[in-house]
């Protein structure tokens, strides 16, 4: 009993004590928005926004599309959690949405349907135009309306002029929709009302009968757009379109229906960035930037179409200008550098900033092409800039020379001096010989020769003397001449002669008669293009941009922007000289001709059709081998035919823009001299100096001299045949120092290197290269290239 009294007693005050203990427990009391104790909670949504606010969504008939997700925020302004919402139309029989996903449709979302079919997975077109106004909801609060425009399925849009008759030619100016418009409206998507406009209602196409009002930049006043000129740098423009549905007799214009239009500026081919040459702001507000031409899409109801095309003007001219420089040529000394300033003006006579100019140099490894110039070795050389596309002044392949787009633009030259002398690495090779040797002139003795795998057949060498290009019948060799020579790759799978190096080192030009084929490929041997045919000269405009090749009864361009031209001339090409400034090149053969870099443009419309490298000059002269001056002032060719004979065209190269229809013409003026102390068989080159006083020609044959002709301001020149020593019988190859010193010569008839002092024009000492064919019987040097080097 005692156990019983003493387990109730303990039952008794255990009972009480737990429910005292559960009774202590609370929840925190909540915190309301007023402060007081009652109403909304912070915590819970108050404001809740569908995005987007302006332009809401654009849906063909039937077409199925998504509400983004809705954000809350509580009545601090911080951001609320919200488990789920509802979603809700003002007119189900325009557009519809799922209550709990936000799954739009445009038209009616099936319910009930039975048979197995779930609710809201069919949407049925009403054929009901309008707009519908979508919100979300959730725990008391509802969001914006977000505007759903519903209308035919669209299958074209056209960028063009605002329209001035809404009721008849509606474009999207006439929309509510199509912009954010600053005057007041009596409601969201209704066409803006003001003051001196009180009433503006809808019409039954959705239009306004009086155009929306647009927010402009204030800094500019805003342009309408038009797609038959360009705008000038910095200009905004209202981009305006028309939209239609249907195709043909059927086909209806909805510009007022389809909602707000999301236009793009496109990249293209050209791959330079859209937002280069315009930028273009949701609300359709363009603003041009740098010189170009881009395609203009243009979004709406998921769909996009190209539309248009936008053009920033084009430079009509670069003048290049050196503050405080007082000689010409200008005298910089190496290492120091020269200010230059690059002025463009654009077709509207307004003044151009942040071109992309590329800088050219006609001698780029003494004084490299760079604003500021600093010569790094001594020299002779013109810089020009150029407004050069795809980087500058780009356009689609089908509008280049719309307005000037697409065209390139080259500046008046600068003459450069930098006075000195440099020393010279002189490498030697023979078409009869597996060796090449060197001869650096700053120290004793020629290098040991280095064993090729086969015997070459043409040898070129990098602007930067840092590589060699060696071809054969049976691979092209590579040859890393920074330091001492060395072979680094034997491509078996390039055979063929080198005919061509680019400027910059990256692109190189092989010509495979055995499979008839031309290759342009880079350093590592990758390849970029081929085209069908047997090239024997090439050369590369001083941008690396484009590479003119003669391959017989035909003429071929290769540039990175426009891709292969291929020309029938007249009469076969058998050499090329890009001319100085590089707008064009010349050919030797039977007629010298010349073609020009412009393209002449037809234009039809705002589509622009063009024939590519254009016909500018046409002389009636023979010759076999050609080559231009760096002074801009003559085309030097020689030929066997007739004499032989040295011709001498001075030119009248333009500079500037390119003609807004035709191609550029070159103006020249022939005379011709006999080439009357030497009997060649052929002419091996015409090598002028980097100052474009004096050129050397180089041929196979008998005479035992070097013909030097020094141009002329008017008429023929004067001629000087410098006696070669010994029993030299022709020279067969040449290389001019880089500081125009020396002309170095391989010659035949005793297997030597002859130095010719260009000051004095005489044979001043020999070279020994001793190169031997596969009998062991010493062989010429008929392969020269050079690179010049510091004095040490």
């Amino acid at each position: 009993m005692r156990r019983f009294i003493t387990l109730l007693v303990l039952l008794l005050c255990a009972v009480p004590f737990g429910v005292s203990v559960s009774g202590c427990s609370k929840k925190s009391a909540p915190t309301f928005c007023n402060g007081g104790d009652s109403g909304v909670i912070v915590g819970q949504p108050t404001t809740i926004t569908l995005q987007p606010l302006v332009t809401g969504y654009s849906l063909n008939y039937a077409q199925i599309g998504q509400l983004s997700q809705p954000t809350s925020t509580d009545c601090k302004g911080n951001t609320a959690s919200v488990g789920s919402y509802t979603y809700g139309t003002s007119d189900l029989t325009i557009a519809d949405v799922e209550p709990t996903t936000g799954k739009l449709c445009g038209g009616t979302w099936n319910r009930h349907t039975g048979g197995g079919i779930p609710d809201f997975t069919v949407c049925t077109p009403t054929n009901k135009s309008g707009t519908a106004y979508l919100t979300a909801s959730a725990e008391g609060a509802t969001s914006n309306p977000i505007p759903v425009y519903v209308h035919g399925v669209v299958t074209s849009i056209v960028l063009g002029t605002p329209s001035t008759d809404c009721v008849t030619d509606p474009a999207t100016n006439c929309s509510p929709a199509a912009y954010t418009y600053a005057v007041p409206s009596t409601s969201a998507g209704a066409c803006p009302t003001s003051a001196a406009h009180p009433s503006n209602p809808q019409l039954a196409n959705g239009c306004c009968t009086i155009p929306p009002a647009t927010i402009a930049p204030t800094s500019n006043a805003l342009r309408p757009y038009n797609p038959n000129s360009c705008f000038s740098q910095n200009t905004t423009t209202q981009l305006s379109a028309r939209v239609y549905a249907g195709a043909g007799s059927g086909q209806t214009n909805i510009s007022c229906l389809a909602g707000h239009l999301q236009y793009n500026a496109e990249s293209g081919s050209s791959g330079t960035a859209s937002t280069a040459v315009v930028a273009i702001d949701p609300n359709g507000i363009a603003t041009a930037n740098q010189p170009g031409s881009v395609l203009i899409s243009a979004n709406v109801a998921n769909a996009a179409s190209s539309a248009g095309f936008f053009s920033t003007c084009p430079p009509t001219s670069i003048t290049l200008s050196s503050p405080g420089a007082t000689t010409n040529p200008i005298v910089v000394n190496q290492n120091n550098q020269q200010p230059i300033t690059a002025t463009a003006v654009d077709t509207n006579g307004v003044s151009l900033t942040g071109l992309n100019l590329q800088y050219l140099s006609t001698s780029p490894n003494t004084i490299p092409a760079a604003s500021p110039i600093i010569p790094i070795l001594a020299g002779a050389a013109d810089i020009f800039a150029i407004c050069e596309p795809p980087s500058c002044n780009s356009s689609p392949y089908n509008q280049i020379g719309l307005f000037g787009n697409g065209k390139p633009v080259v500046s008046n030259p600068l003459s450069i001096t930098s006075p000195g002398t440099n020393s010279t690495v002189l490498y030697m090779a023979s078409t009869q010989s597996r060796y090449i040797v060197s001869q650096d002139f700053t120290r004793t003795g020629l290098s040991a020769p280095l064993l090729l795998p086969y015997a070459p057949n043409s040898m070129v060498i990098t602007s930067d003397g840092s590589t060699i290009y060696l071809g054969s019948p049976n691979a092209l060799m590579v040859l890393n001449a920074i330091s001492s020579l060395a072979i680094t790759r034997v491509d078996t799978n390039s055979p063929g002669s080198v005919l061509a190096v680019s400027p910059d080192g990256k692109l190189v030009v092989i010509s495979d008669p055995t499979r008839q084929v031309i290759t342009i490929q880079g350093t590592t041997g990758a390849v970029v293009s081929t085209y069908g045919g047997v090239g024997t000269r090439a050369e590369f405009s001083p941008d690396s941009q484009a590479v003119y090749i003669t391959a017989g009864n035909q003429i071929l361009v290769f540039s990175q922007y426009t891709g292969w031209t291929s020309i029938t001339p007249s009469t076969p090409a058998t050499d090329v000289a890009i001319t100085v400034p590089s707008v064009g090149a010349y050919f030797a053969g039977a007629v010298t001709t010349a073609r020009g870099y412009c393209p002449s443009t037809t234009v039809s419309g705002t589509t622009a059709t063009n024939t590519f490298y254009p016909l500018a000059d046409s002389q009636p002269t023979v010759t076999d081998r050609i080559a231009a001056t760096n002074n801009g002032q003559h085309i030097l060719g020689a030929t066997t035919t007739s004499g032989p004979v040295l011709s001498d065209l001075r030119t009248n190269i333009p500079v500037g823009a390119c003609p807004t229809s035709g191609g550029l013409t070159f103006t020249s003026t022939l005379s011709t001299s006999v080439l009357s102390q030497i009997t060649p068989t052929a002419i091996t080159g015409v090598w002028p100096t980097a100052d474009s006083t004096v050129a050397f020609i180089t041929y196979n044959g008998t005479g035992g001299v070097i013909p030097a002709y020094a141009p002329a301001s008017s008429g023929a020149g004067q001629i000087t045949y410098v006696k070669l020593s010994g029993s030299a019988t022709a020279p067969l190859s040449g290389a001019v120092s880089s500081d125009n010193s020396i002309f170095y010569t391989g010659t035949a008839g005793d297997n030597l290197v002859h130095i010719i002092d260009r000051g004095t024009l005489t044979d001043t000492s020999t070279l020994a290269p001793n190169l031997t064919g596969t009998s062991g019987s010493p062989v010429p040097v008929d392969l020269l290239v050079q690179k010049p080097r510091k004095t040490t």
